[in-house]
């Protein structure tokens, strides 16, 4: 593994409680912002309600900001939701300065992220990933 597999995007995806929970890890930059559009904005973004996951994001830039915005409009054409979670403090910071928490609903954490989300009824409870994440430690950086 080199230095540079450390900064790539990797995205992993997973459904809970009909909340589609993506899962990034790496940096948010002008090579890997498309990346993360086509993953927020898969099937015409079809799932009602998207939850990304930026606890393992260690640096976001404009071009990330930009992707986000893109992916929380297009999610709205279609009905549907984008919400961040877990935002590092670097990340956060950045997100405060352009003001995104007043376009997308960032909450601190994941399992806040879900229990803000409408309850589908034939679903699993959402906030079981949360709690399954935590048990097992999670992505944390640093660590595997």
């Amino acid at each position: 593994m080199t230095d540079n597999d450390n900064w790539r995007l990797s995205l992993t995806c997973s459904h809970t409680g009909g909340v589609r929970v993506l899962t990034a890890c790496g940096e948010i930059d002008l090579d890997s912002a498309p990346q993360l559009l086509d993953a927020l904005t898969a099937d015409g973004a079809a799932a009602p309600l998207t939850v990304l996951d930026l606890s393992d994001v260690t640096f976001m830039d404009s071009s990330g900001i930009n992707a986000l915005i893109a992916a929380h409009h297009a999610a709205r054409r279609h009905g549907g939701q984008l919400r961040l979670a877990a935002p590092s403090p670097n990340v956060a910071e950045i997100f405060g300065i352009v003001g995104l928490p007043g376009v997308i609903p960032c909450h601190p954490t994941l399992r806040d992220a879900l229990d803000a989300c409408p309850r589908q009824p034939d679903e699993p409870d959402a906030r079981d990933v949360a709690d399954a994440r935590h048990n097992r430690g999670g992505h944390q950086n640093g660590t595997s």
